[in-house]
C-alpha cells in the first residue's frame, strides 16, 4: 500500500482508504458481519484512512468501526487508523438552496450537539476529521458554521475541518479552499466527472488542501458490472441514481471505456482508481467495500504501476457533461 501526504498536514494516508457508507446501509442487504470482516482485511492490508457519517445508518456505520477499531487495539495491534466523518446540516432543502441560511442549517448549538454525538459513536475524546457534509455557495462570503467547528478544533474535539462538495456545484469550495476555512475537501472525480480537474483539484493542491476522492466507481457503473437489465431494490440508493433510462445511457459510456482498454492490462475497475490516483492533488480515494473481496481488490490496485500517460489522455475523452442528471436528460 503506497501512501501520500494529507495536504499539508502532518499526516501520510493510504491512497486506498475504506469508504463506509455501504456497511452503514442504503445498498442493499448487509451483515455486521460481513463489514467487519471488510474492515479488519483492509486494515490488514494496509488501509489507514476510512470514511464514515452520521447518515450512514443513524449512525450504523461509524458505531461498526468504532467496535472493529476497539477489537484491534484490545488484540494488541499498534496502528494510527484516521477516521473522517460528516455532519449535515438541520433538515431542510438537500443540497442547501441559496436562500437557506447557515446560521439555521449549522447552528452552533446542533454542531455542538452533532459533534458528541460522533465522538460517542466512534468512542473517542477527538474527531480526526470533521466534514460538513454538504455546503452552498450561497454561505460562503461569510461562513460562520466553519467560525464554530474551528473553535470545537480549538477545544480539542476536532483534529482537522472539511467539506464534502455539493454535487451540483463543487466548485463552490474553492473560496473556502483561498480562505483557509478547510483543511481538507471531499471530492467527486471519476473518469465522467472530470471537472475538478479544470481548477478545484490544483487550487486544493496550491493551498495545502487534503482531498479525499468519493464516488470513484459512478456509484459502481465503473466497475463493469451493470447491464440495462441491472435492477435494484427500492432501499439500494441506485435505484433512484440510476433512475429512468440512466442506467442504459451509462452502460452505452461504459462499453466505450472498456474499448479503450482493451489489451491495456487493466480491469476497468483498476483503471477506475489508477485515474483518480493519477492527479498529484489526490490524497486518498475511498471506493465504498463492503466485504472481504472489494477490501482486496481495492486494496490491491495500489501496488499497480501507473497509468501509461497515452492511455490517461485516452481516458479523458470520457468526460460526461452531465449537469441535469438529477432532474433528466
Amino acid at each position: 500500500m503506497h501512501h501520500r501526504p494529507f495536504g499539508r498536514h502532518h499526516f501520510n494516508c493510504s491512497e486506498i482508504g475504506f469508504g463506509a457508507w455501504a456497511i452503514g446501509g442504503s445498498w442493499g442487504a448487509q451483515t455486521d458481519a460481513d463489514s467487519l470482516a471488510a474492515l479488519n482485511r483492509a486494515l490488514d492490508l494496509g488501509v489507514n484512512f476510512i470514511d464514515t457519517a452520521a447518515g450512514y445508518g443513524n449512525g450504523r456505520s461509524e458505531r461498526l468501526i468504532a467496535q472493529a477499531l476497539a477489537q484491534r487495539t484490545a488484540a494488541g495491534k499498534k496502528e494510527r487508523v484516521f477516521v473522517a466523518t460528516k455532519t449535515p446540516p438541520a433538515p431542510g432543502a438537500w443540497p442547501p438552496s441559496p436562500y437557506c441560511v447557515a446560521d439555521e442549517r449549522y447552528a452552533e448549538g446542533y454542531l455542538r450537539a452533532n459533534v458528541e454525538e460522533r465522538l460517542h459513536h466512534l468512542g473517542t475524546a477527538r474527531l480526526d476529521l470533521l466534514q460538513l457534509h454538504t455546503w452552498t455557495r450561497a454561505w460562503n462570503r461569510n461562513p460562520t458554521p466553519f467560525k464554530v467547528l474551528r473553535q470545537l478544533q480549538h477545544e480539542g474535539k476536532i483534529g482537522l475541518v472539511g467539506v464534502s462538495t455539493p454535487e451540483h456545484d463543487q466548485n463552490s469550495v474553492i473560496d473556502l479552499m483561498r480562505g483557509g476555512w478547510v483543511d481538507s475537501v471531499q471530492v467527486i472525480y471519476n473518469l465522467f466527472e472530470q471537472e475538478p480537474a479544470a481548477e478545484l483539484l490544483d487550487v486544493a493542491r496550491e493551498c495545502g488542501v487534503g482531498v479525499i476522492v468519493r464516488v470513484a466507481f459512478d456509484e459502481g457503473s465503473l466497475t463493469g458490472k451493470f447491464t440495462r437489465e441491472t435492477r435494484f431494490p427500492e432501499d439500494d440508493f441506485r435505484s433512484h441514481y440510476f433512475a429512468g433510462d440512466r442506467l442504459a445511457r451509462t452502460v452505452v459510456r461504459v462499453e466505450g471505456i472498456k474499448k479503450d482498454l482493451a489489451g491495456s492490462g487493466y480491469t476497468l475497475a483498476q483503471a477506475a482508481l489508477k485515474f483518480v490516483l493519477a492527479h498529484p492533488a489526490v490524497s486518498t480515494v475511498i471506493p465504498g467495500i463492503r466485504n472481504v473481496a472489494q477490501a482486496e481488490a481495492n486494496c490491491a490496485v495500489s501496488d499497480l504501476p501507473p497509468l501509461p500517460d497515452a492511455l490517461l489522455l485516452r481516458l479523458r475523452r470520457h468526460n460526461w457533461l452531465r449537469g441535469f442528471w438529477y432532474s433528466g436528460k
